[in-house]
């Protein structure tokens, strides 16, 4: 019986596609371009319908596959729920996988794969996901050596961060983490997040100055109208992070 009403939903949905008399490519152009102006979580909702149309609809499912997988990194960020958000990163982790075993060697699953699982982590708690760094390490190591400047550094952002969050006893270490996102950096020289990220670094460091001179930079970008509101996030983290009493002066 179940089967036979999941044959029905996924007909009724194949019938839906075909109706809107769209191609797949049309459905990720549409999904896309809400993307690249996503402010909120309705065109977020959105976007991932389109995606999710375009994977019925597509031959090669590869693009829809890791494009469900980024745009669920987002979502999972802005779910309120704890338990909502680790199910939507898995639901991210399982789709870059998909793309993963589609494409091996192009870079995008193994980064969605690598972000959606650290989101994860950081829902559960450090320590308690700590079987997830090796992979997550992997993956980004993957994505170094098939395209080091994926998403601005991407790669480098995110190991930058791993060995920020890690304990010492876990293989947490400072100057791993600066020589990462320094390395970001050069990929990405105004992304706002490898700022933040850099700025928190250099303050474990004590490199206040330096530390100061990165948020600045955050808190004076301009608005990027493709990514507004990753940059307002940014900004966020810069002025809390400015808050730290190593920044008061004596």
């Amino acid at each position: 019986m179940k089967a036979k009403c999941f044959c029905l939903v996924l007909g009724l949905v194949l019938v839906s596609v075909m109706a809107s008399g769209q191609t797949p490519e049309e459905l990720i152009a549409k999904a896309d371009a809400l993307y690249a102006d996503m402010q909120d979580m309705e065109a977020a909702e959105e976007a991932l319908g389109f995606y999710r149309d375009a994977l019925i609809a597509a031959d090669n499912k590869y693009e829809a596959y890791w494009k469900i997988a980024r745009i669920l990194y987002y979502v999972g960020e802005h779910k309120e729920k704890k338990k909502d958000r680790q199910n939507t990163f898995a639901q991210g982790v399982y789709h870059a996988e998909k793309a993963m075993a589609l494409e091996p060697e192009k870079p995008d699953g193994y980064y969605w794969r690598g972000v959606n699982n650290g989101k994860y982590g950081e829902t559960r708690g450090v320590l308690k996901s700590l079987a997830l760094v090796k992979p997550i390490k992997s993956d980004m190591n993957k994505v170094i050596e098939l395209n080091r400047a994926y998403e601005e550094g991407g790669p480098d952002r995110v190991m930058g961060r791993v060995f920020f969050k890690l304990p010492g006893i876990a293989g947490g270490d400072k100057d791993k983490s600066l020589e990462h996102l320094l390395k970001s950096k050069e990929y990405g020289p105004e992304d706002a997040l490898t700022r933040v990220y850099l700025a928190d670094t250099y303050l474990a460091q004590k490199e206040v100055e330096k530390a100061r001179a990165e948020l600045d930079y955050v808190l004076n970008l301009s608005d990027d109208p493709l990514w507004i509101s990753a940059v307002q996030q940014s900004k966020e983290l810069a002025q809390e992070l400015l808050k730290d009493k190593k920044f008061r002066k004596k």
